[in-house]
């Protein structure tokens, strides 16, 4: 039962972070870097706050009872996840949600869930959730087939992102992306999903505040978010730090003041955004703390918001006017990722 509920909390996650982007769309005549950050102080410091105040009792108390050493390794965690969250937005523009998250997502799998039991092998005394106890138990092998899955799907959809490359025109493509262009897109989404996947190493560094927040009564459900505080803050600070210079450069500081465009609802539609977004890792903390296994838990979060925005970008029309044959290939992609949500979580429920 624990199992179960671990996936539905990670499927709630994913299609969270899936939808995230889509509030965006709704932002009228403001630079990218301006909704960005916009959004980004609703992810990355209000809702954090928010919700480690409503669910870990005196979470500043523990932040500031933390040794340095996990604070800083938490915190510049966060900043290199903060780089790649800046080039996974960039991706999304050059790319779309379908392709784009499958190509970003891709790397931050693999790294994401495998590193940690690696790290735990070589250099903690931990003999629980590595990397050797994976591959010498069924539950453990199972987890690692499914991340052998996923990444097979993530080619797949990777491939139907090259073909529908090679059928449409320039004209064809940017009608449902407009900033599409498939070499600048694989670029940053490259970077994106390496440097993504130091969210999941933060956590992991983080650990020892979630310990202190059980140990003073907090409900295990919730213990991670006391680790998303300062984890965020690194991801603020540095999303912060660009989208400021590409205002100073571009010139769009006057964005948050136009009254020549919709302020109220630019606001509110990338507040939105930004809420949603934060609520893929609330629902991951809580996913986490019922399955336990960093491997398992993150693949099985990277898969859902694969999948979740592979099915938007059907519906938002980013594959209109592909052949048969591409659109099949898209679809098997979906497909191929749902079947390795299925092993994760089964391989998970036997540990």
């Amino acid at each position: 039962m624990q199992a179960i509920l671990g996936v539905f909390f990670h499927f709630i996650g994913g299609f969270a972070s899936g939808s995230f982007y889509i509030p965006f769309k709704k932002v009228k005549n403001w630079a990218w870097e301006s909704y960005w950050i916009v959004g980004g102080f609703f992810s990355w410091l209000i809702v954090p706050f928010l919700a480690a105040w409503i669910t870990i009792p005196d979470f500043l108390s523990i932040i500031r009872a933390t040794d340095g050493t996990t604070l800083f390794w938490t915190y510049l965690m966060g900043v290199l996840w903060g780089i790649g969250g800046l080039t996974f937005g960039l991706t999304m523009r050059y790319l779309g949600m379908s392709l784009g998250m499958s190509v970003a997502l891709g790397y931050t799998s693999a790294f994401g869930a495998l590193i940690p039991p690696i790290y735990r092998d070589l250099f903690t005394s931990d003999t629980a959730h590595t990397f050797s106890s994976m591959i010498h138990h069924i539950s453990g092998q199972l987890v690692l087939a499914g991340v052998v899955v996923c990444l097979f799907g993530i080619a797949i959809c990777g491939k139907a992102g090259m073909m529908k490359e090679n059928e449409l025109s320039d004209d064809e493509k940017k009608e449902s992306i407009s900033e599409f262009n498939l070499k600048k897109g694989l670029i940053v989404g490259t970077v994106s999903g390496i440097l993504s996947a130091c969210f999941n190493f933060g956590i992991e560094a983080g650990k020892p505040m979630a310990a202190i927040a059980i140990q003073q009564g907090c409900n295990p459900l919730f213990q991670n978010n006391v680790i998303f505080v300062v984890l965020l803050w690194g991801g603020l600070t540095t999303n912060l730090f660009w989208c400021l210079l590409l205002n100073a450069r571009n010139k769009t500081f006057s964005d948050y003041t136009n009254k020549k465009t919709p302020l109220a609802g630019n606001y509110f539609f990338a507040a939105i955004a930004g809420t949603t977004w934060f609520f893929q890792f609330f629902f991951y903390g809580m996913g986490e703390s019922k399955l336990g296994n960093g491997a398992s838990s993150w693949i099985l979060h990277m898969a859902f918001i694969i999948m979740i925005s592979s099915l938007w970008g059907i519906t938002l029309k980013e594959w209109k006017g592909v052949s048969s044959a591409t659109f099949k290939t898209i679809l098997a992609g979906v497909l191929t990722i749902m079947i390795s949500v299925l092993l994760v979580g089964y391989g998970n429920s036997l540990g």
